[in-house]
Formats: structure tokens, C-alpha cells, sequence
């Protein structure tokens, strides 16, 4: 088998879809909404949620998917992203995290104002499913319900917001690894889930597919979430482009926290080989974007 350049294959990716939204994330918006909306989601992030969306779509159907099936993942993967934004720029405002540094730049609300950054994610999050459902397009209206539903559910109470709103809820409360895990499934594993989930629907996936897709996605977004408590405590803010210790500060709950940093980092090594595990017991055609990801997230630095 030949070695799989993830640099070559990331680097081809991440150009189309910050080409897309350039294209889609607009400028003219009124009242300065627009530049918000770009500040919020342009030239930044590690794009994670778009990559495993084509990903997906790869492993599924080869890396020469029909149009339609392109076209909408494409849109998948930027819609996902918007997505991701918003819940970034909302997270960061005083009511929540009140944080002041984002990807190495001020956060939305320290730029724009408190106001300037609900709007801007109240509108990067309509956009998304804008997005998903053009009228000028050959994606089938079947699968742009489909993709709508699994962003909706990843994004909403009983996905994303749901587990923000256990995080802001477990605030100096000693929870345990398993009330842990639940929040971080959705609060961040979610998304990630989806992510992977959206691309799977574009190539218009059998079951047998998205059973094993699912499995992976599960495992890779906890693991994610426990990378990321361990970066808080062993990476410092200049590498990670968000404030370093903030979650210790807060008196949150975190994989470390419970299970110490060692404990953390073989939580992190089990999850990542699940991950590997379901891409192997799978059936499908082209896994190695998706495996490359896997590792990424396990040894990621930022």
C-alpha cells in the first residue's frame, strides 16, 4: 500500500473549502455585520470539522465523488464550520467563558462589542443551513434534509449547546468520568460526530457505512475533548492561540482533573485506537484521510 501524504492531501482541501467560504461568508451584510461574520470564521482554526467532512465523503465513494456529491459535502463542510464559529464567538462572551484571545487574535466581542458578537453568531449559524439547501443546485432535496437534520441535532440540545449548557452548569461541582464523558460526547464530540456523519450523507452512505463512521466519530470527539484538557495544563498561550489554564481558573472539570495528566493521556491513546479500530472492521473503500485525522488529533500541539 502506498503512504498517504495527509500534508499534500490537508493542504489541497483547506483551499477549496477557505475558497468556499470566502465565496459564501459575506461582506455585505449591513452595519458592519459582515466584517464580523468574516473576522469570526476567515483565516483561522485548524478546520478540523471540514476536513473530516471530506473525509468522509472519500472513504465512502473513492476520491472522484460525482458532482452532486461534492458539491454537497463541500457545502456540509463549510456549513459545519460556520457552526463551529459561532458557537466559538458565543462562547467566548462574558455571559459564558468571557474570554479575550481566540486562534492568537482578539474574540469577537473584544473586537465588535457584546452586541456585534450575538449577531454575528445568531447569523453565522442561520447561514449554515442557508447553506445546506440551495434551490439552484443538482443535490438531491432528500439529502439536503438530511444534512440539515444531522447539523440541527449536532448543534442543538441534545448535541452542542446542550452539553455548553452542562459545562456552565458543572462549575466547581466534582462530577464523575462518566457525567464527564456525557458532556464532552456533546459539547464537543458532537460536532465532530456530525461532522463526519454529514460527509457519509453526502456520498448518500448505505447503513453498514454510516454504523462504522458513527463509531468512529464517537470515539474521535471525546477524544479530541481530552487533548484539549491536557493542552490547557501542558501548553502555554502563544502555542494554543486561546487563553493557556483558563479551564483550572474556572474551576471546571476536566479529564486531568479526574483522572490526572498521565490517566488523561491514556484516555486520549484508547480513544484514538477505537477510532482506528472502526475504520478497520469497516468496509469502506478509502480510510486513510480519516486515519491520518485520528493520529492528528491524539498528537496535536495546538
Amino acid at each position: 500500500m502506498s503512504s498517504f501524504d495527509m500534508t499534500a492531501w490537508s493542504s489541497k482541501q483547506l483551499l477549496l473549502v477557505e475558497q468556499s467560504l470566502m465565496q459564501w461568508v459575506p461582506e455585505a451584510a449591513p452595519a458592519g455585520l459582515g466584517e464580523a461574520m468574516r473576522y469570526a470564521v476567515l483565516d483561522g482554526g485548524k478546520r478540523l470539522r471540514p476536513l473530516l467532512v471530506l473525509a468522509s465523503l472519500e472513504a465512502c465513494v473513492g476520491d472522484s465523488p460525482a458532482a452532486p456529491m461534492s458539491e454537497a459535502a463541500m457545502r456540509a463542510a463549510c456549513a459545519i464550520e460556520l457552526i463551529h464559529a459561532y458557537s466559538l464567538v458565543h462562547d467566548d462572551m462574558p455571559c459564558m467563558d468571557n474570554d479575550v484571545l481566540r486562534r492568537g487574535k482578539p474574540t469577537v466581542h473584544v473586537k465588535f462589542g457584546e452586541a456585534g458578537a450575538l449577531l454575528s453568531g445568531d447569523a453565522l449559524q442561520t447561514l449554515a443551513f442557508e447553506l445546506l439547501t440551495p434551490s439552484d443546485s443538482e443535490i438531491p432535496s432528500q439529502v439536503q434534509a438530511r444534512l440539515c437534520g444531522l447539523l440541527a441535532r449536532g448543534a442543538g440540545h441534545a448535541g452542542m449547546a446542550g452539553g455548553q449548557a452542562i459545562d456552565l452548569a458543572s462549575v466547581g461541582v466534582q462530577l464523575s468520568i462518566d457525567q464527564l464523558r456525557t458532556m464532552h460526547r456533546c459539547k464537543t464530540g458532537a460536532l465532530l460526530e456530525t461532522s463526519v456523519l454529514m460527509g457519509a450523507q453526502a456520498a448518500q452512505a448505505g447503513p453498514q457505512a454510516m454504523k462504522a463512521l458513527l463509531s468512529y466519530g464517537q470515539a474521535l470527539g471525546v477524544a479530541f475533548q481530552v487533548v484539549d484538557d491536557i493542552l490547557d495544563v501542558t501548553a502555554d498561550t502563544a502555542v494554543l492561540g486561546k487563553t493557556a489554564g483558563k479551564d483550572a481558573e474556572n474551576n471546571k472539570p476536566t479529564y486531568v482533573s479526574l483522572l490526572g495528566l498521565e490517566g488523561a493521556r491514556k484516555e486520549a491513546t484508547a480513544l484514538a485506537e477505537q477510532a482506528h479500530q472502526a475504520l478497520a472492521d469497516s468496509a469502506l473503500m478509502q480510510t486513510q484521510a480519516l486515519r491520518a485525522l485520528a493520529d492528528w488529533v491524539l498528537q496535536r500541539q495546538h
